[in-house]
Formats: C-alpha cells, structure tokens, sequence
C-alpha cells in the first residue's frame, strides 16, 4: 500500500517546508532583513517620490510656472500655439526698468524700479504673498502691488498713488514674497507690479524700449504628457533658429540655484537607497548560509528517503521565493506606514502639501526584496540539493563549500547592474556599485592577511615570559582557527559600516556645502553704479552701519569682439545662449587676488601677469575657449586683449558677486569703470535711506525676498535629507544586528562545548567580548579607510562640492565599529552563555 503511495508534489512540499521553516523560526531572520531592506527602499522611495514631486512643484514657483519660454521680442504666436495645442495653461509678463515718481504733494521723489506688468492669470504656481497676509495673483486695473523698499524712498504708503509713465495708480498692497522673482539686476530691483491691461496707458513702452517677455506655461492633472511634447516641439523650433533671442526654461535647464540644490538632493536620496540595499544584500548572504548550515543534515535525510536532488532543489527555491514575495511585501506595507509617520513629522516643520506618491516604489521594492533573497540567498541554499546521503553517518562530508563564495561574488556583480539602476545616474552608480565591490574584496584579504598574523605572532607572545590572559588566548585561536568565518564576518560588518560611515560623511558635508553655498549671512543687497570719487565715502556709510564684510569689485563694460584675432559673430555658434553671450555686453572685472568664492579649475592665477585673463569654465564650455586662446574686447571704444591664462568654476547660487571674466591686475586706470558691492545690510539700521541720499546716483538692489525663497526651499531639502538619513541609518544598525546574530547557533554549539569541558560562564563572556571588539575595530577601521576614499571621489564627482578628509575618520570608524559589534553581540548573543549544556550536547548528539 505504501510502497503504490504517490510522493508529494514539488508545490506541496515546498509549502510543507515553507509553513515547517516559519513556525521553527529558522527564517526569521531572513525575512526581518529582506522586509527591512524593503521597508527601507520603500520608505525612501514614496517620500521621496512625494518630496521630489513637491520640491519641484515648489521650485516651479520660482520659475513662474512648469516652463517659460523668455525673449526680448513679444513670444512668437507659433509657440504660443503649441502650448494651446497642449492644453497647458498659459499668462505673460512684460518686465523693464522704469523710473516710479511721488505725486507732488508728497514730495515728488522718484526712484529707479523694475516694472512688472502681469496677465489675469498671473502667477500659474504658488501665489503672491503680501505683507499683510494676503495671497494675491494680479493686481486689479488701476491698481499695483509694490515693494517696501519703493514706499521707503518715496515717502508714500498705502493707498497713496503712484506715478508710473503718464499713468497714476493706487498702492494697493506691498509685497513680501513674489513667486517669480528671477535672477538679475533688473529682477532684483524694488518690484512695482501692474496689471497687463493698464501697461499701454502708462505710455512707457515704445519702440525703442528694451522689455524682458516671459511666457509662462503649466500643465494640470494628467497633462504631463502635453507638458513634455510641448517642451520637445518648443526646444526643436528654438534650436532650429526659427526664433532669434527666444530661449526656453525649465527647471532643469533655467535656474541653477535650484537645479542644483535639487539635483544634489535627489542623488544623495538615491545613495541612500544604495546603501540600504548593499546592507540587507550583506545580512540576507549571511542568514541564508547560515540556514543552509542548519539544513544540511535535513537534506541528508531527504537523500535516504529517495528524494532527488532536482525535487530538493525545486522545493528550497519554491520557499524561498515565496518567502521573498512574503517578506517583499511586508517591506511595502511597513515602507509605506513608515513614510506617513515622516510625511507628518515634515508637516509639521514644513508648510507644504506633498502629492500622492506613484507605484514605482512599491514596484522596486518587490523586486528588490525578490532580488535580495534569490539572488544572495539561494546561491547557499541550493548546495543542500548536493549533500550526499553519507552525511546521515558521516558529518565530515556534505558541508557547504567554498564555491558558494563565487556564487556570491556573481551575485554581487548582477546586483552592482541593480544599484546603477537604482541610482538614476551612471556616474553615482558607477562609483558606489564598482567601489563597494572593491571594497569587499580588500576587506577580505586584509581579513584574511590579519588572521594569518595572528595565528603567526598571538601564540608566540601567548608562550612568551609575558603571559597572556586565557580569555584572549582562546579568543585568538577561535578566530585563528576559523579563519572563512573570519573573513565573512569582518568583511560583512567592514561593508555594513562602510555604508554607514558614507552616509555620515557625505550627508554632513552634502548639508554644509549648501548652506555654505547660501548663508544665513548672504549679502541681501547689491549697489551698482559707483563712482570712483564715491569710493571712500560709500565705504565709510557701509563702516559707520556697521557692516564688516562686503563685497567690492570694480565693474567694467565690454563686448567681445575676437577670438584668436578672429572676428566674432552670433552666426559661428550653433547654441542660442551663446548667441546670446556674444551679442550681449560683459560685465568685466579686475583684482590682484582671484576671489575666495571662486575655484582655480585649470591654468595659473598669476598676480599682476600683464595680458592675463581668468575665464568662468562654463563660459570657456560655452564658446569653446580653452587655455591660451585670446579674447579682444572692445571697452567704450578701447580695444583691450589678453590671453586666457586661468580657468575658475563659480557657483551662481552663492548669492555674491561674480564675473565671466577676470583681468588679474591691482589697477587698471586707463579704462572706464564704476563699482559694485554686495553686502547684508543691518537689521533696525536705515542704511538704505542713508545711502539713497548720499549717493541719489546708484541702483541699490535688494534681494532680501529671493534669499528668503531660495533658503525655504533649502530648508525644506536639508530636512528631508536629515529625516530620511536618520531613518537608513537606524536601518543600517539593524541590519548589522542581524548579521552578528547569525552566528548565534555556531557560537551557541561551541561554546556548549566548551563549557562541559570546564570553562566557566564569566570567562566565555570575556572571550566573546574580546573577539566581538577584534572584529569591530577591525572592521571599523577597515571601512574608515575606504569610506574616506569613495567618499572623496563621490564628493568630487557627483555632488560636486569641496572635499576635506579627516584621518580622524578611519579612528572614529574602527571605535563605531567596536561599539556596534558589542551591542550587537550582547542583543543577539546574549542568550548563548545562558542555554543549558545539556540540551546543547543533546541536540549536537541528535544530529
């Protein structure tokens, strides 16, 4: 009868083994990483998703809307179709810098500002915020919002009426923030704001006007696809120089304040991810070796009783990705809560209503957890298909062989492809994937190298006059004497904490390199238009208000005329905006230092070097200049020509004063020029006012607001970054517990052992704390090492910001990682001293 009994099938026993594994616990482990891991992409990813999507909707207000299409002509009806086309929302402005006037029974004052007329539907993002409160769009006909400083210097207030060309119009509110204040002189100039349809009746704009057109474009709900076909028609017709002088802006192409305060953002984001990935990736390998160990004598058994390799195979491939599919969605479902509690934690520092997140995260997190488990989990487990039935009488035979360590290593190289993935960019994935690969077999071999001297030279003190303690004594044979569970172990932990330290460095560094970029103290004022004979006494009133540090460059107009004795034209370049660069007068300077805002990226900066010239690299990139090439201006009709001696990186962000090209000279008397100076004017200190009747003669531009949007929305990133760092890293932590406590039933069989051979339980304890903090400081140190390497060269590469390493870090590493290796010895180990001997020695007979 039973011989006639058909065996199960391959689904039914693998579900027997799966249901057998859960209630025995033997893949708890394994399923508390992948489900943290998980939790940890996925949490990651939907507040990311989430932040990203309002980041960018936020930064949008900045721009005036999803993109813009500028020009100094009226927008091109053709393009303006394209948007209708697309279904896209739509308002103009003009912009110009006008004269505002006082009525006369108010003194008559006048004051140089910069006019903004506006479409009804003015602004398509965020809302004009008013000091009183109010959150406004255009102004009403016949009326204007205006900023502070205009009432200032012309003595009015509201309600009074303004006159602005042939036209007189109420103040109706003063403005606190304006959404689209874009960059420039001329935008950062006191705003006086009107309506489009009362512009003509101010007579100010005629034919020989210079006007700045924005035509503003959003989409709405499911527009998204309208919105990029539009921006790919608007890009070709523009570059197919249809359209001369129009150029489109978006927030990746226009303002690069925001675009790389952005972009720094996402790609750490997405580091963040990596390493969560890569520490799970270190924990699954460990506890699935570790299972396959404890099922070796099963599968001997399972051999006995006829079952064959391929149904052994098939079952343990079954369960494990079932149990990956488990524990992938246990991982969502955590992720998930664990992004509301953040979302809520933001809302409360951050007023901002994030959109809904995509799927795509709970999508990668799936295939993440499916990856994690099959790909570094099975590899060990599928040796249990290959033990031979002699295991059942000989337990010499049938162990889990090196050979899976390859396996690993292959495992590791399709796992780098998921990280570049991953990563949204090849250089950071590159650079992690490639480094991170490195890195663990250097941490291997150094491993390896240091049990071989300590097997060499630990016995030779030991039986040396000094005489070692016992419990370091067997502490160094136990390692010595296993020395693949060594290497796995240092190596792992050297991995685990190399992704901490990582994150560590490069969030610290990420966050100062920001608000370095734009301090609390940036100069919220620029002055144009100094005279020479104005020096001393505009630098005095600066003084006598107590300003310290300010800016101070002398300002020189010139056009570039020719390049390597060759006459230049707009027609020699292919890209409107260099076009644009030749068409245009150069603000130029000169100074015998090269400014400390500004990088040396190529060349020699050689004070006082007669025909030098310092050239921004983007400009160089831009017009194809390189080292040694001669640039000729035309400055009020002098020729002047040097020859490219230095190249600087400069970053527009900073919010200080800057220049595309440089003369590294003290003096250059024999050219026209005037001055400009950037510095923060005092709170309660009326220095404006001050300097308005001095030097009625300069533009004093206030930036105040622009600053005050730029640091919201880098407020609103840092904290982001800080959340979701504080959160990978509690991950990171966890996952390293777990990859010390799968050692526990090794440890638990030995040190059974060893106590019924007489060892008492205090000097067990002294022998695993001394082995835990061998491999920690070993392991922290190890990573210390390597993190200040890939650490430099992400800095460099990808985030693009200064680098300073410490050899404190390699120091403060290896104590982390004594400190973590102990704690994680004492949570996940602490019950091996306490198991009875007994029922040690009794389960090592059993089996």
């Amino acid at each position: 009868m039973s011989s006639s009994a058909k065996p199960p099938s391959i689904l039914v026993l693998a579900w027997r083994q799966t249901l057998r594994d859960l209630r025995a616990g033997e893949l708890r482990l394994l399923v508390l990483a992948v489900a943290l891991a998980v939790a940890a992409l996925c949490a990651v990813g939907f507040l990311s998703d989430r932040l990203d999507q309002g980041l960018r909707r936020d930064a949008a207000q900045l721009l005036g809307g999803d993109a813009v299409l500028a020009s100094d002509q009226p927008t091109p009806q053709a393009l303006r179709q394209l948007a209708d086309q697309a279904g896209l929302s739509q308002v103009g402005t003009v912009s110009f810098p006008s004269m505002a006037r006082a009525p006369e029974d108010k003194g008559g004052a006048s004051r140089l500002v910069a006019v903004k007329a506006v479409g009804e539907a003015y602004p398509l993002r965020g809302r004009l915020l008013l000091e009183d409160g109010r959150k406004v769009g255009a102004p009403a006909p016949g009326e204007v919002w205006l900023d502070a400083g205009v009432l200032s210097a012309l003595g009015l207030g509201e309600g009074d009426s303004l006159l602005l060309g042939e036209r007189s119009l109420r103040i109706a509110g003063v403005i606190r923030t304006e959404p689209d204040r874009g960059a420039g002189f001329l935008a950062f100039a006191p705003r006086v704001m009107l309506a489009e349809s009362d512009l003509a009746a101010t007579g100010l704009v005629q034919p020989a006007s210079r006007l700045s057109y924005r035509w503003a474009v959003a989409a709405g709900p499911g527009q998204e696809a309208g919105l990029q076909a539009f921006l790919r028609q608007a890009r070709a017709q523009i570059e197919s120089g249809a359209f001369r002088g129009v150029r489109l802006e978006s927030l990746e192409s226009g303002r690069p304040e925001m675009r790389q305060t952005l972009d720094r953002a996402a790609k750490f984001l997405n580091l963040v991810a990596m390493l969560s990935s890569l520490l799970a990736a270190v924990a699954v390998a460990l506890a699935a070796r570790d299972f396959a160990a404890r099922h070796l004598d099963d599968c001997a058994m399972l051999r006995v009783l006829g079952q064959s390799q391929r149904r052994i195979a098939w079952s343990y491939g079954l369960e494990f990705g079932a149990v990956g599919l488990l524990a992938s969605l246990i991982g969502v479902g955590l992720g998930w809560a664990v992004h509301h509690g953040f979302v809520s934690l933001l809302s409360g520092l951050i007023a901002v209503d994030l959109p809904a997140p995509s799927l795509w995260p709970a999508a990668l997190g799936l295939g993440l957890g499916l990856s994690l488990l099959l790909g570094f989990g099975l590899p060990p487990v599928l040796q249990l298909a290959s033990v031979p039935a002699l295991r059942v009488i000989r337990r010499d035979v049938g162990a889990l062989k090196l050979g899976s360590l390859a396996v690993l290593l292959a495992g590791l190289m399709g796992f780098a492809a998921i990280l570049v993935a991953l990563s949204s960019d090849l250089t950071l994935g590159l650079i992690a994937a490639l480094g991170f690969a490195l890195a663990l077999g250097v941490f291997a071999l150094l491993a390896y190298l240091a049990v071989l001297l300590l097997r060499r030279v630990v016995p030779l003190s030991v039986a040396g006059s000094v005489g070692a303690p016992r419990w370091l004594l067997l502490a160094t044979r136990q390692v010595a004497a296993r020395p693949v569970f060594a290497v796995v172990q240092v190596a792992s932990l050297a991995v685990g904490l190399l992704a901490l330290t990582l994150l560590v460095l490069l969030r610290t560094d990420l966050i100062s390199s920001w608000r370095a970029a734009s301090p609390a103290d940036a100069p919220n004022r620029f002055v144009i238009n100094i005279q020479p004979d104005q020096t001393k006494g505009f630098q005095a009133a600066l003084a006598e208000a107590g300003v310290e540090r300010y800016d101070w460059y002398p300002m020189i107009r010139g056009r570039l005329v020719a390049i390597n004795g060759q006459s230049v034209s707009p027609q020699q370049f292919e890209q409107a905006r260099a076009q644009r660069l030749v068409e245009r007068e150069f603000n130029l300077s000169h100074g015998a230092d090269m400014p400390r805002h500004n990088q040396l990226v190529g060349g020699r900066w050689t004070v006082d070097e007669a025909d030098g010239l310092s050239v921004e690299e983007g400009l160089a990139k831009e017009l194809g200049l390189k080292l040694g090439d001669r640039l000729r201006f035309d400055i009020a009709g002098q020729m002047v020509e040097g020859r490219i001696s230095s190249l600087r990186k400069v970053d527009w962000s900073s919010m200080r004063v800057n220049f595309f090209v440089l003369f590294p000279v003290a003096q250059m008397p024999e050219l026209p020029a005037t001055y400009i100076s950037a510095y923060r004017s005092p709170a309660g200190v009326e220095l404006d006012k001050r300097l308005g009747r001095e030097f009625p003669n300069v533009t004093n531009v206030d930036v105040s607001a622009q600053i005050e949007q730029v640091q919201l929305v880098l407020n609103q990133v840092i904290q982001a970054v800080q959340y979701l760092f504080a959160f990978t890293l509690a991950t990171g932590v966890v996952v390293l517990l777990s990859a010390v406590s799968s050692t526990r039933e090794a440890r638990t069989r030995e040190f059974g052992l060893m106590r019924a051979l007489g060892a008492g339980r205090g000097l067990l304890a002294q022998v695993q704390r001394a082995e835990l903090l061998g491999v920690g400081l070993l392991a922290g140190f190890l990573a210390g090492a390597v993190g200040l390497l890939i650490s430099s060269v992400l800095a460099r590469q990808v985030f693009e910001f200064e680098w300073q390493a410490s050899l404190w870090v390699p120091l403060l590493s290896a104590l982390a990682g004594a400190v973590l290796a102990q704690a994680a010895g004492w949570w996940s180990l602490r019950a091996v001293l306490e198991r009875p001997v007994v029922a040690t020695l009794r389960e090592a007979d059993n089996n």
